[in-house]
């Protein structure tokens, strides 16, 4: 037995029709929605597939490449990086699709130039400070490419800490990636060390550093670097 459409109209010449089904304005909108939406993610996987690697099914380093160069965009910038935070994406220098659909639905984005277009804005939405740490501690994780990873070596963390907050702490940034350089007792940073110089970016005067106190919870790595600092001043 075939089911009536859903917004049926009453039949002409039936005026005492009892229960008549009829479409409110509602019911329109939703299904005009539900269109537009399955058309937007239609478009949406079209864009993923046109940059995805056949083999592996996600998007690989060479076709974010691709991706960036479309969007006139260094693939260096933060911005890519900052675009992989929106997309919750686990593997660094990879976009599954379920990924890419998230962030680019919530970005209300479905082309290569709309993306380019909402890079400005999901900098300022990033750079908030409500989301600024959870993407500061993203970038971090992100970049933990082995399994059971917990630490990067210093080269990768000086290049990763100009990028993520050389454009805010410029002076801090330069002074610690400098004695990251030039120190022996790190191979390494972890999470805990590489939150701890985040939060003294924001609570210690700098470089003067009157209110730095050794006593309270800083990683050894900033006690060493406030010594090193002292010394230099002095």
């Amino acid at each position: 037995m075939m089911r009536r459409s859903a917004c049926a109209s009453k039949k002409t010449g039936q005026p005492n029709s009892t229960n008549p089904i009829s479409c409110s304005p509602s019911d329109l909108f939703r299904t005009a929605s539900s269109k537009a939406s399955s058309k937007e993610m239609e478009r949406i996987d079209n864009l993923f597939y046109s940059f995805a690697n056949r083999s592996s099914g996600m998007i690989d380093p060479e076709g974010i490449e691709s991706l960036c160069s479309d969007m006139e965009v260094d693939h260096t910038d933060v911005r890519i990086l900052m675009l992989a935070w929106k997309m919750k994406a686990e593997k660094q220098g990879y976009f599954n699709l379920e990924e890419w659909r998230r962030g680019l639905k919530a970005l209300r984005v479905d082309t290569v130039s709309k993306l380019r277009k909402a890079l400005p804005e999901l900098e300022k939405e990033v750079r908030r400070p409500s989301n600024f740490v959870d993407f500061y501690s993203y970038s971090f994780c992100y970049c933990l490419t082995e399994e059971k990873q917990k630490s990067i070596d210093i080269e990768s963390i000086c290049q990763l800490l100009d990028l993520v907050l050389g454009s805010q702490f410029r002076a801090q940034v330069d002074y610690f990636i400098e004695y990251l350089k030039i120190q022996s007792d790190y191979k390494v940073i972890n999470l805990d060390q590489w939150m701890g110089f985040f939060r003294f970016c924001n609570e210690i005067s700098f470089p003067d550093l009157s209110n730095y106190d050794p006593d309270l919870a800083w990683p050894l790595v900033l006690d060493n670097f406030v010594e090193w600092m002292q010394a230099k001043q002095s």
